[in-house]
C-alpha cells in the first residue's frame, strides 16, 4: 500500500434488507480492508426481520469500525445518502457494497488504488453474474449475455477505461455531495441517474481494470420479473427527468411489450403474432444453443430468463412513461 492510500480515508456502506445468509461472512471479509484503509463499515438496514440485525449488532460489538444504521426509507438510494450524511464528513471516499454480492479480498484496496492513480471522481466495476441453482444459473447466463443486457460495458470485464456509467463501487465524497447524492425518488436505476449528473457537472468515471464484483441473481422467475419491472421504471424516470434519448440497446427491448400487445390481435390476422414468435424463437434458441455449447443443461432456461427480463423491463418502462401504477420498492 502506498503512502497516499494510508492517508486517504474511506466510508464503506452496505445497503441491506434481510441478508442474514450473507451479511456475517461479508463483514468478516471487509473488516481487514477497513482496518487497512482506516475505514468505517456502515450497514444501512431497511428493516430486516430475518436475523440480519442480530448478526450486525454482534459484529459491531466486537469491532467499533462496524456500525448499524437504521434506514427508515428502506431503499438503497436513501440508505447511502443517510450513511454519507451521518458519517461522511472529513472522509475522502465512499465505497458502496451490495450485501448480495461476492468480492475479492482486496476489492476496496484496488478501488482506492485506482482512484488515486487515475484521479477519477468515481470508480465503477464490472459486474459478473453467477448462480448456483437452475433458475439462478439460467438468469446469470442471460445477464452475462448481449441478448439479456444489450452489451452493457459493466457486464463484461474491462482493461480499464473512462466511461459514462458502470456498477457503482467508489466515489469521491466531495463529488457525491456536490451533485446532491442519490435521488431518493428512484428505487431503481439511481446509479445511472447519478452518473448522468456527475458527467454533466464535469466529474469523471473510471471503469476498473483491476477488480470486479460477482452478483447473485434472483432465485425465482417471479423475483427476476419484478426486479426488471423496477429497472424499466427507473430507466423511464431517468429519461423523463433529464430528457435523454435511450440508447439503441435500451430501445430494442422497449418494443417487447408492444409486440406482446400486438399478438393479442392475432385472432384478427395471424401476422399479428409473427413479431412475438420471432422474439420468442430467438430467445429460446439462444438458451438451448448456450446450454449445448457450455454442456450445461441447467442454463437451457437462459432464453426464458431473457424473455422475462425483456418483458419486465419493457412493461416497467411503459408504465412509468404513461404514469400508470406504482413502483415496487426494494431495498
Amino acid at each position: 500500500m502506498t503512502q497516499n492510500e494510508k492517508t486517504s480515508s474511506s466510508l464503506i456502506v452496505i445497503p441491506c434488507l434481510n441478508e442474514a445468509a450473507h451479511i456475517g461472512a461479508l463483514l468478516d471479509q471487509l473488516r481487514p480492508a477497513a482496518e487497512r484503509l482506516g475505514a468505517r463499515i456502515v450497514v444501512a438496514d431497511g428493516g430486516s426481520t430475518d436475523g440480519t440485525l442480530a448478526i450486525v449488532k454482534d459484529v459491531a460489538g466486537k469491532d467499533p469500525r462496524v456500525i448499524l444504521l437504521h434506514n427508515k426509507r428502506r431503499i438503497q438510494s436513501a440508505a447511502i445518502n443517510l450513511a454519507v450524511g451521518t458519517f461522511g464528513k472529513g472522509t475522502d471516499y465512499l465505497i458502496r457494497i451490495d450485501a448480495h454480492g461476492g468480492y475479492p479480498d482486496d476489492y476496496c484496496d484496488r478501488l482506492v488504488e485506482e482512484a488515486l492513480a487515475t484521479g477519477a471522481d468515481s470508480v465503477v466495476v464490472s459486474m459478473l453474474t453467477s448462480g448456483s441453482g437452475t433458475v439462478q444459473q439460467a438468469a446469470a447466463a442471460a445477464q452475462n449475455s448481449k441478448l439479456g443486457t444489450g452489451g452493457s460495458k459493466h457486464r463484461h470485464l474491462s482493461a480499464g477505461e473512462w466511461i459514462d456509467h458502470g456498477h457503482h463501487a467508489l466515489m469521491r465524497i466531495s463529488a457525491f455531495g456536490a451533485v446532491g447524492g442519490y435521488d431518493e425518488s428512484f428505487s431503481h436505476n439511481e446509479d445511472a441517474e447519478l452518473d448522468y449528473r456527475l458527467r454533466k457537472a464535469g466529474y469523471r468515471i473510471w471503469m476498473s481494470g483491476k477488480t470486479q464484483m460477482t452478483y447473485y441473481p434472483r432465485a425465482s422467475l417471479a423475483g427476476l420479473y419484478f426486479q426488471y419491472l423496477g429497472y424499466g421504471r427507473g430507466r423511464a424516470k431517468n429519461v423523463l427527468k433529464h430528457r435523454v434519448i435511450p440508447k439503441v440497446r435500451q430501445m430494442v427491448p422497449l418494443l417487447v411489450f408492444p409486440v406482446v400487445l400486438l399478438a393479442g390481435f392475432s385472432f384478427v390476422h395471424w401476422l399479428a403474432a409473427v413479431p412475438l414468435l420471432l422474439w420468442a424463437s430467438v430467445c429460446l434458441g439462444y438458451g438451448m444453443l448456450t446450454a449445448i455449447r457450455q454442456r450445461n443443461p441447467n442454463i437451457a432456461l437462459a432464453g426464458v430468463s431473457a424473455m422475462i427480463m425483456h418483458f419486465g423491463w419493457s412493461l416497467g418502462f411503459w408504465l412509468q412513461l404513461l404514469g400508470l401504477g406504482s413502483r415496487r420498492r426494494v431495498a
